[in-house]
Parts: C-alpha cells; sequence; structure tokens
C-alpha cells in the first residue's frame, strides 16, 4: 500500500509530463526537416526543476547523432514547423532548440541543461532507442528517458526512476557531464511560453 501511495504521488507530481498527443508526421516530412548539428555527437539531458520545490517537472533528451532530435516523452511542446513522430521532435536547429528551452523556462520552472559528448557509437544508438521507442504515457518521462540511456554503453549505471531530478542527479555523476541553468522570467502559464515560441520559430523561417 506504502508503494501505492507513493506511485499516485509521483504521478501526481508530474502531472505536467503528461500532455495530449500530436498527430505522427510522414516520413517525407522527417526527411524535409532533417539536420545534424555540425558539433561533436553528444546527448543533453534537459530537467524542467520548479523554481520553488526544486522538484523536477519534465525530463526530455536531445541527441546529436545521424540528425539532431529531442526524445521529448509525453511532453507539452508543440510547434507546427517542428514535426513529431511517437514522443520525437524533428530538426532541431540551434533556432528550435532555443525555441524548446525557452518554452519550458518561466517565472515558475527553469531548465536545467546537462550536456556530455559522446562517442559516434553510442549517439546512434541513443537516436535509434528514442525513434523506435513509441509513445510514452502520460508521468513516466524519467522512467522513459533513463529506460534508453541505460541501453546506451558507458550509461548503464542509470537506474530508472519517475522524479527528473532524481535522473538529473544519476546523470550529473557521469563522467564528462558539463551543467548549466537556463532561466527566463515571464508568464508562468506554459501555454503562453509555448505560443511565444512559436512566433519566434515562426519569424526565423518566414
Amino acid at each position: 500500500m506504502r508503494k501505492l501511495l507513493c506511485l499516485g504521488a509521483a504521478l501526481l507530481a508530474l502531472a505536467g509530463c503528461a500532455a495530449p498527443q500530436q498527430p505522427n508526421a510522414d516520413a517525407a516530412t522527417l526527411a524535409q526537416v532533417a539536420y545534424r548539428h555540425p558539433g561533436p555527437p553528444k546527448l543533453t539531458l534537459y530537467t524542467m526543476i520548479n523554481n520553488r520545490t526544486g522538484r523536477g517537472g519534465h525530463t526530455s533528451l536531445m541527441i546529436n547523432a545521424s540528425e539532431r532530435v529531442i526524445f521529448d516523452p509525453a511532453g507539452s511542446f508543440y510547434a507546427p514547423v517542428v514535426p513529431e513522430r511517437n514522443d520525437v521532435l524533428y530538426g532541431i536547429t540551434p533556432a528550435v532548440e532555443k525555441a524548446y528551452r525557452g518554452s519550458h523556462a518561466r517565472s515558475t520552472f527553469h531548465v536545467m541543461v546537462q550536456e556530455v559528448e559522446v562517442t559516434p557509437e553510442q549517439a546512434q544508438q541513443a537516436y535509434q532507442l528514442a525513434v523506435t521507442n513509441g509513445r510514452v504515457p502520460g508521468a513516466f518521462c524519467a522512467q522513459a528517458t533513463a529506460a534508453i540511456l541505460q541501453r546506451i554503453p558507458g550509461f548503464e549505471s542509470v537506474e530508472r526512476t519517475f522524479y527528473p531530478e532524481k535522473l538529473a542527479e544519476q546523470f550529473a555523476t557521469l563522467p564528462g557531464v558539463r551543467t548549466t541553468r537556463y532561466y527566463e522570467d515571464d508568464s508562468a502559464d506554459l501555454k503562453d511560453g509555448i505560443a511565444r515560441s512559436n512566433a519566434e520559430l515562426a519569424a526565423t523561417v518566414n
């Protein structure tokens, strides 16, 4: 019973990483926006942190492999110019990454950004695991991300957890991880942040 109560509390706390599902984009659309960042192969863990409590509200993983994508399990981010398939966002150019990060940072939350360079093989394995994972149920964002990480050589020590901040703590102990925090002081409403980011993205492509 205690375990069930704890699980229920975790799911309630993580209600912010449950979002309506977007329709899957077709293969032609994904190919059209495919983007590979010229930097080194890299994994970037995003954790949305409540500024008042320090608890995590959402987890996602950006992967720079044969193309750059964001595994955004049960995520809320949506932009007309960023196609999605099975909780993976495609076409992650610098402008899109900035919009993604900025839409989640607001007066009530900031974004912890944890980056680690990996081998091309590690990056591509993470990519394949993400794009074949399928849709993730609401509140399972940290669980799903940890499940991908622990299947990558060198990341086997990562344990599954329902708590984004606990996953971030584990990630921080891995060799070579660099951590920064991104803050904005705008509306506390996530929908407002997404709308603003969409407007900025639209301006970059028009």
